[in-house]
């Protein structure tokens, strides 16, 4: 697995492997062919279906400028690796002069067809939480000293404190800001309304509900406006982690340092789905961006009440498993509805899921790597329109209906 600096990415939304993915692969490409004159991009698969929405163009034309781009939407293509799929082509004088295919995969990271220099190094040798549970009984630490023992304690948590740094600017960003998130749509942002949002006789878990939805709300805002956010694990579902560390540090008075770990615990819980499944949606349908998010956010909440391993490993399966089969279907393209409120009933559900292994005990019915494995075999056996195609489900019957709402304004077509 790879260093939790290429998990957690402090970067703009709406979406890391539409944005932040494409963004990083022109970056590099454009770096390596300096005395091109003319670039062309070819996008496919979910990338050309949902481009426009997620403002793959946008990024792609801002990254590579002032170079002439021409980009191309290619909806016909069969992907045949990743369904975020794209070729770059340099040119100089009119002549080819470099041509590159890259995968964006979810959680802004791409992958090349060969070994290159824009490979990242694997750092961890243990990819399987049984295989770090094992490591960690015998050498009795907890899993934030496994991840400092091979990131260096100092490093990754200094870098943990950035991440958590911008996860709190995001939080108090969103719970400010009204108005309207860009786009066809035209929602109206709700972050500061649910946080205002007062009853006479307001009870502990109706205040618990109030707090983590408008938490997760003010990041999903933020990101689907372009705002700054962290990829926890991608853009799509970066409200969820923050919510609930944010929920935990003023409700439970969890210290900034005691969070710190916890991100450790829960990138850990996000590296190793990353590796062994997938993070996409559009390879694995939304199960595997919010499932995953409520995952590393369940094993974190876990560790902050003071839960063991054990618990900790049933916190993320639990979290995970009833997230099993959740589809992909961003009306539009847009990273909006319905992923904004998926992210707020996530929140509430890691943190339900981690009091719910406290309360089962040493539950080991199912373990957590065999929910990772089932995820992906789910993912793999969706529909291709039920994985951010926006040509299924949700999308599909939103267009289809011609949906009027006098509320966020939009136009029968």
């Amino acid at each position: 697995m790879q260093s939790l600096k290429e998990l957690y990415k402090i970067g703009n939304g709406p979406s890391s492997s539409h944005t932040m993915g494409p963004k990083r692969a022109v970056k590099m490409f454009k770096e390596k062919n300096k005395e091109a004159d003319k670039f062309k991009v070819k996008l496919y698969g979910s990338l050309a279906l949902t481009g426009k929405g997620h403002l793959t163009d946008y990024i792609i034309l801002e990254t590579l400028k002032p170079i002439e781009t021409e980009i191309e939407f290619d909806t016909k293509m069969e992907c045949k690796i990743h369904p975020n799929t794209l070729d770059i082509i340099a040119y100089k004088n009119g002549k080819v002069i470099d041509e590159m295919r890259f995968y964006s995969i979810g959680g802004g990271t791409i992958k090349t067809d060969e070994a290159s220099d824009f490979e990242i190094p694997e750092i961890y040798k243990l990819n399987k939480f049984e295989e770090i549970k094992a490591y960690c009984s015998k050498k009795n630490i907890n899993l934030c000293e496994y991840v400092y023992e091979v990131e260096g304690k100092e490093e990754i948590t200094n870098y943990l404190q950035e991440v958590w740094g911008a996860m709190q600017e995001a939080v108090t960003r969103g719970l400010n800001t009204t108005g309207t998130i860009p786009g066809r749509l035209k929602l109206k942002r709700k972050a500061k309304s649910i946080y205002d949002f007062r009853l006479d006789n307001e009870t502990p878990e109706i205040r618990k509900g109030r707090l983590l939805s408008s938490f997760a709300y003010a990041v999903s805002e933020e990101n689907a406006s372009g705002g700054v956010i962290v990829t926890a694990p991608t853009c799509g579902a970066c409200g969820v982690l923050p919510a609930v560390l944010y929920y935990m540090k003023i409700e439970n008075n969890c210290s900034d340092e005691k969070i710190i770990e916890g991100l450790a615990i829960a990138g850990l819980i996000g590296n190793i789905i990353k590796k062994n499944a997938s993070i996409s949606g559009a390879e694995c349908g939304c199960q595997a961006e919010i499932g995953t998010a409520c995952s590393m956010a369940a094993a974190a909440s876990a560790y902050l009440l003071g839960l063991d391993i054990d618990r900790i490993e049933n916190s993320a399966e639990v979290a995970m498993e009833h997230h099993l089969g959740l589809t992909c279907d961003p009306v539009y393209g847009y990273v909006q509805i319905p992923c904004i409120e998926r992210n707020a009933v996530a929140a509430s559900r890691a943190i339900d899921a981690a009091y719910l292994s406290m309360f089962l005990g040493q539950h080991k019915s199912i373990p957590f790597d065999m929910v990772v494995e089932t995820m992906y075999e789910t993912g793999k056996d969706l529909q291709s329109h039920y994985r951010e195609t926006s040509e299924g489900g949700l999308a599909k019957k939103y267009c289809r209906n011609k949906y009027y709402n006098k509320e966020m304004d939009i136009e029968k077509e």
